[in-house]
């Protein structure tokens, strides 16, 4: 559904347009109703169309109690997820918490990440390119540290 990156500037407001190529298969697929929250994992913000965002919902709800990544994922991924509306422009008004938190400024790049978007700032988007990359190549020197399904992959 959602591929590719696109590069962004966010106005002094935390407006962010969405790509022209997204804004049908959003207002098809969602009626441009999103969820954006933090990624546990890097310094950046997921943005979901809200069915989507509702399946990852049900699978954090069904985890185990004493679960604790689970209980992470409910704390800080559900719990800062904020609800919003692409505006008739074509924008998103980013939340000033989460603003902060993946440190964005005006240069933003929006990653395509199949069933969501992340959105990054343009320099960490740059150093987690670079560090990705070099970890890639490491890992295709030693295969035996990758999982049968990496292995496999083909295209």
């Amino acid at each position: 559904m959602f591929r590719g990156s696109d590069p962004i500037n966010m106005d002094a407001k935390g407006r962010m347009a969405i790509p022209t190529r997204y804004r049908a298969l959003l207002e098809d697929i969602c009626s441009n109703d999103l969820v954006i929250t933090i990624d546990m994992k890097s310094t950046c913000l997921t943005l979901s169309p809200l069915p989507e965002w509702r399946k990852f919902e049900e699978k954090v709800a069904s985890l185990p109690a004493m679960d604790e990544l689970g209980e992470m994922l409910s704390r800080f991924v559900v719990g800062q997820a904020k609800d919003l509306q692409v505006d008739g422009s074509g924008r998103i008004l980013i939340p000033t918490e989460l603003r902060g938190y993946a440190e964005l400024e005006k240069k933003l790049v929006l990653v395509g990440r199949t069933q969501r978007l992340e959105i990054w700032s343009e320099d960490n988007w740059n150093a987690e390119r670079e560090k990705s990359q070099e970890n890639y190549r490491s890992m295709l020197m030693g295969k035996d540290n990758m999982s049968d399904a990496l292995k496999n992959l083909s295209w």
